[in-house]
């Protein structure tokens, strides 16, 4: 192959250099999927949350730095179990200003409430590759039963860093208000839709 001028040569010679990475080879099949210990992996998590915005729009945000445990048995799914701490402080917007303000006492007051956590109590699978999660969610110092609609993505070894990881995506739809988070009910939202994508890593 020709190339019209040295830059553009030294550039594609610069690409074909580039170590191969290898594509990840994942399992889809729940069965296939290794039982025991995992830890979240806390740069591919993440918790993002949308509510109506004054009537005219959907309004998003994001959660990061998540931590926690996954007792994953692949077999009996209903003896799994789950424990999540979010650091609420790690809160996001497109706003600087009000990603300040949500973290103030008028919200979420991390401050005080420094993390939301999410422990589960039943685990109920509804398809091959489906399970309804239920568990305490406490935030803003509230404690109430909530249910995560969990979908199983995949699982395999991570080509990078040659850990065993298994994904999910689950959303849940909660009332602020039901947490003592209330700041401009009904004007914003009182109806928040959380959609988490779950990293985990195996630890034995």
């Amino acid at each position: 192959m020709r190339f019209s001028s040295p830059r553009v040569a030294l550039i594609a010679a610069s690409i074909a250099a580039l170590p191969a990475v290898a594509s990840a080879q994942t399992v889809t099949d729940t069965a296939q999927v290794q039982s025991g210990t995992y830890a979240i992996e806390p740069g591919h998590t993440q918790v993002g949350f949308s509510l109506l915005h004054f009537g005219f729009t959907y309004y998003s945000g994001l959660f990061s730095n998540v931590s926690g445990t996954l007792e994953l048995n692949a077999k009996t799914p209903s003896a799994s179990k789950l424990s999540v701490t979010i650091p609420v402080a790690s809160v996001q917007t497109t706003s600087e200003k009000l990603t300040e303000e949500l973290k103030s006492d008028q919200w979420f007051d991390a401050g005080k409430f420094p993390n939301a956590t999410f422990i589960s109590t039943e685990v109920k699978r509804v398809g091959k590759t489906d399970a309804l999660v239920t568990g305490n969610l406490t935030l803003h110092g509230v404690t109430k039963p909530e249910t995560l609609k969990v979908h199983f993505v995949g699982a395999g070894i991570n080509p990078m860093d040659k850990n065993y990881t298994t994904g999910f995506d689950a959303t849940a739809t909660i009332k602020r208000s039901d947490f003592g988070v209330k700041m401009y009910v009904p004007y914003v939202g009182d109806d928040v839709t959380l959609h988490i994508a779950g990293a985990f890593e195996k630890q034995n």
